[in-house]
């Protein structure tokens, strides 16, 4: 015989039951972040997650999340992560009310996994297990509470009409004959039905309290971690020497002083930021150091007082992310003050038989750069200052590489703390092991920025203008095309160096219609950019830029 007391499958409403899972996963995560900003803040559970992720995902994955979303593909996978969370949550919720104590396993084993990932991940703090592991407890805990709560509920959906009618007439004929009625009859106890929708209130009160309890303490959490930067206040108060070696002053025919034209030296609050980091690694100066090793004769160690107290050189570099589609904004020039790397290769006196640099991140992120490119006489360096002010978090403070001729992911290491002379055949770096090149020298390569893609003209006189680029080698002139007309040069603005984009223009007489403009470079060894198309992977896009342009 059936158990009279077996939840039936439509006791608890589904919705119910999401938000138990929900509002316990919330305030988990929550009090985890919190808990992270205090004790761990590379560690907190959607950073290790996160983290994880990245490091997991494949390359064609990586060139689908910076073709859609650009510069914020780390907030979108932060969303991401954010909605299957929940989603994952919810289900638990369901399990937890139906098959306990499944729903609080899986939010516990969440908790678990995340913190394994925290501390394998390189740096790891040593408390780097402890926010995921609050995360999983607390929410674990809170979802087993709720479950129980709407569990002793017995929620049920509303009786059919037919069962209603039932009741009805049940309770009336227990008035008559004077008998009591069924307990479990939809209408047969006012005062039961009122109990339980104070109960039923008191379930929804509680997921409320617990899923704003979450979401406030995530809030507090961020603002914890922005109002205790210790590191961004030593930056603030860090005050670089002056360069031994200044870099001459900007030309003033460099920058064509254009709107919309990309200025010649990018600001750094407009500077391209990708990286791998979810969390921005803080480095606080006076625990800095780098360790020069591997196929040397001597190992060298420098700290932040050491690399100060050396030679520093201003240099002006255009970087570039191998990511950056034709025409695309993955770009930047600035001007950099740090002390060449070859000096302190010098010190550690490659072998004959090396031919690579593998640099490492303190968060584990490593690049493979040519051992020559780093003892030729460009200006590759261990940077400390950009556009005249320390390096900000997010473009590698203390130290970062910049190397001149080479896309930044097998160069431009941020947060720099080791640099192991090897071999291309020995050692792969981050990327080289998910299908990339391993070298990545600049492709030749130019950019339309005015007027801008899709703008309507007006007919009459006007401007094309852009940015053309190859580092270390320069660019010699560029060519536009309007229509199926012929190539016509575009008039270089002064260039700041080889290693720098150069600014270029063409006046144009627009007519009535709509057209299409293309752009081409020559560089500086006469090479001229190819029409050929190709994606970025694996070693950089190549192929013309065109815009389309309505003239009314």
């Amino acid at each position: 015989m059936a158990n009279e007391h077996a939840p039936s499958r439509d006791r608890f409403p589904a919705p119910a039951t999401w938000l138990a899972g929900v509002s316990a996963a919330v305030l988990g995560a929550g009090l985890g972040e919190l808990t992270a900003a205090s004790v761990a803040p590379t560690s907190s559970p959607f950073a290790a997650i996160g983290g994880a992720l990245i490091d997991a995902a494949p390359s064609w994955a990586k060139d689908l999340a910076i073709a859609l979303f650009g510069t914020a593909d780390k907030i979108a996978l932060l969303v991401g992560i954010a909605a299957v969370m929940l989603v994952v949550a919810a289900v638990a919720g369901w399990l937890e009310v139906r098959r306990p104590p499944w729903g609080a396993g899986i939010v516990a084993a969440f908790g678990m996994v995340g913190a394994v990932v925290a501390v394998l991940r390189p740096g790891a703090e040593g408390l780097a297990w402890l926010p995921s592991v609050v995360a999983g407890v607390v929410g674990a805990a809170t979802l087993w509470l709720l479950a129980r709560r709407l569990r002793g509920l017995g929620l049920r959906r509303p009786a059919p009409a037919r069962e209603r009618t039932a009741g009805i007439r049940a309770t009336a004929a227990a008035r008559t004959d004077g008998s009591s009625p069924d307990p479990r009859s939809p209408v047969a106890s006012p005062a039961r039905a009122e109990q339980r929708g104070l109960d039923r209130r008191g379930f929804f009160v509680w997921s409320g309290a617990a899923l704003a309890a979450g979401v406030l303490v995530a809030i507090a959490s961020t603002a914890r971690r922005a109002g205790s930067a210790a590191v961004e206040a030593v930056r603030g108060a860090l005050r670089l020497p002056s360069p031994t070696t200044p870099a001459p002053p900007i030309p003033a025919g460099a920058d064509l002083g254009i709107p919309d034209l990309a200025p010649v030296v990018t600001p750094n609050g407009s500077f391209y930021r990708i990286d791998t980091a979810l969390v921005v690694p803080e480095i606080d100066p006076a625990d800095w150091s780098l360790r020069i090793h591997g196929m040397v004769e001597q190992e060298v160690t420098i700290t932040w007082d050491e690399l100060l107290a050396l030679p520093l050189a201003e240099s002006d570099t255009t970087l570039a992310c191998v990511s950056n589609t034709v025409g695309g904004l993955l770009i930047g020039n600035a001007r950099w003050l740090g002390h060449p790397i070859r000096e302190l290769l010098a010190r550690a006196r490659p072998t004959e038989d090396a031919d690579m640099v593998l640099s490492r991140s303190i968060d584990g992120f490593t690049a493979s750069t040519p051992l020559e490119v780093l003892t030729d006489d460009r200006p590759a360096i261990l940077a400390v200052g950009m556009n005249g002010e320390p390096l900000p978090l997010e473009h590698g403070f203390p130290v970062r590489m910049v190397v001149p001729g080479l896309y930044g992911y097998v160069s431009a290491t941020k947060w720099v703390v080791e640099l192991e002379v090897t071999r291309f055949d020995r050692a792969k770096a981050y990327w080289s092991t998910r299908g990339w090149s391993e070298r990545g020298p600049i492709k030749l390569q130019s950019r339309i920025d005015v007027p801008r893609r899709g703008r309507r003209l007006p007919p009459g006189e006007t401007v094309i203008a852009g940015v053309a680029w190859q580092q270390h080698v320069g660019i010699d002139g560029v060519e536009v095309q309007i229509d199926d007309g012929p190539w016509q040069p575009a008039t270089l603005a002064t260039a700041i160096s080889e290693d720098t984009w150069v600014q270029w223009s063409l006046p144009w007489t627009a007519e009535s219609g709509a057209h299409e403009i293309r752009c081409r470079a020559i560089s500086a060894t006469g090479e001229v950019q190819t029409p050929d198309p190709a994606p970025p992977a694996p070693n950089g896009a190549q192929g013309l830029h065109r815009i389309r342009i309505d003239v009314d």
